[in-house]
Formats: structure tokens, sequence, C-alpha cells
């Protein structure tokens, strides 16, 4: 039975890195001692190792070890293996580009459809939708696909930002662009705020968090949907 937990971000403001979702990580991975960590989001500023030592301290407040993936001559019997997989954020091209490289992106895919814990945040997140169309980064790298895991069946817009009534800026909204998305695609995509995240068991999908997320449909009129909203049927 799958098992996700999927966030819009790993950090919110005044917060520490994960400090907001540390409560329900410890309850989603509860079972869990050693929690897998896929670092490859991360195009510059922190090396690998940075990257999962941030995580490892995090982590370390409720008493769970990480190990990077990155460290493994085998990734793929490091992922077959794992009781928990973490993926990170950072850009999210470079991320599925890295996954594609390595060949691992699909038995990362069936070890959480087979019950796997699995953990994403922000570009981490982006790939358990149909496609990363949604993301809001920029494409630094071209990955051989833009199709991700399939894992829930709609896309996301993490980090989704609602329009400053009060700016002069006159570029366009994430709701513009999303919309421009269903000028030629059909897949629903979620904008997911900062500070929620979606609670995967089975099939079973539910929005969790503070704020509200707006739903987006081609030909239809976004709507706002509250935590708590069951969107199991969602495609």
């Amino acid at each position: 039975m799958k098992k996700l937990l999927i966030a819009s971000t790993s950090t919110v403001h005044g917060r520490g890195y994960l400090e907001y979702l540390l409560p329900e990580l410890e309850v989603f991975f509860k079972d869990v001692d050693t929690i897998l960590f896929v670092p490859f989001a991360r195009p510059s500023g922190l090396s690998h190792d940075e990257y999962t030592d941030k995580v490892r301290g995090a982590f370390t407040s409720i008493g769970k070890q990480i190990d990077g993936l990155h460290n493994y001559q085998n990734p793929i019997d490091a992922i077959k293996n794992a009781k928990g997989i973490f993926t990170g954020g950072g850009n999210t091209f470079v991320l599925l580009n890295e996954l594609y490289r390595r060949n691992i992106l699909e038995t990362i895919q069936q070890v959480v459809q087979k019950g796997t814990p699995y953990l994403g945040t922000s570009a981490g997140s982006n790939i358990t939708g149909v496609s990363i169309m949604n993301t809001n980064d920029m494409p630094i790298m071209y990955p051989p696909s833009f199709d991700a895991m399939g894992l829930i069946n709609f896309n996301l817009n993490p980090h989704y930002l609602d329009p400053d009534p009060t700016s002069t800026h006159m570029g366009e909204t994430r709701e513009t662009r999303i919309k421009e998305y269903h000028a030629f695609n059909t897949t629903p995509v979620l904008g997911l705020r900062e500070g929620s995240w979606l609670a995967v068991k089975g099939d079973k999908v539910i929005l969790k968090g503070p704020l509200k997320a707006r739903l987006f449909k081609a030909n239809e009129a976004p709507v706002e949907l509250e935590s708590g909203t069951d969107l199991s049927d969602l495609r």
C-alpha cells in the first residue's frame, strides 16, 4: 500500500529546516530507523554530502538516521532495501534528469507503490505527479522526459503564490501560467501553498496543513479546497 507525505516545501517562514513537519514525520516514519535521502535536486550551493548532513541534522531530533543515496555504488539495491525514502528540494529538472541518468526513477516508483514510505518536499514532491510540467523551476537541464512517477493522478505546483493586489509587477501570475498549461493539457494541477502537504495512503489522497489549496482543471474556473479535502478521485 502506497504511503507518501508530499509537502509543498521543506521550510516555512520563521522555522528551521523541516521543523514544521517534524511532528508529522515522527508518526509517518514511526516504523523506520534509517531513511534513504535522495540529494540530486541541488545543482549548486551544497554538495551532496552537505545537503545530506543538513537533512541528517533535522531528523536527529526525532531519532532517525539518514543515509545519502549518492554514497552507494549500487543505488538500485539501496533503493530496494530502503525502509523509507526522502527526496529533497532544489531544481526539478536537475532532479528528474539525474534519476533518469542513473536509471533509478522506475525503481523508486516501484518500491513506493509496494509500500516503502516516501517523503517529498518541493522538487521531491513534483516528481510524484504525472509530470513535472507545472514546476516553478527554470529548465537548466533537459531530462529525457518530463514524465514523472505518477504516484498521484495529477500535477503539483508547490510553493503556490497568490497574486499580490498591492504589487505593481505586471508579469504573469502562477495562476496565469497554469492556465497556459491547460491550453494544451488536461491533467489537473493542485497549487500547494507553503505549509501544506498531501497525505497518501493506498489510493487515498488527503490535503493536510493549515492552508487551503487551489485546484485548476482544464476549461473550469479554479476552486479553493479546504484542508482535509479528499483528492482520491482527482484525475
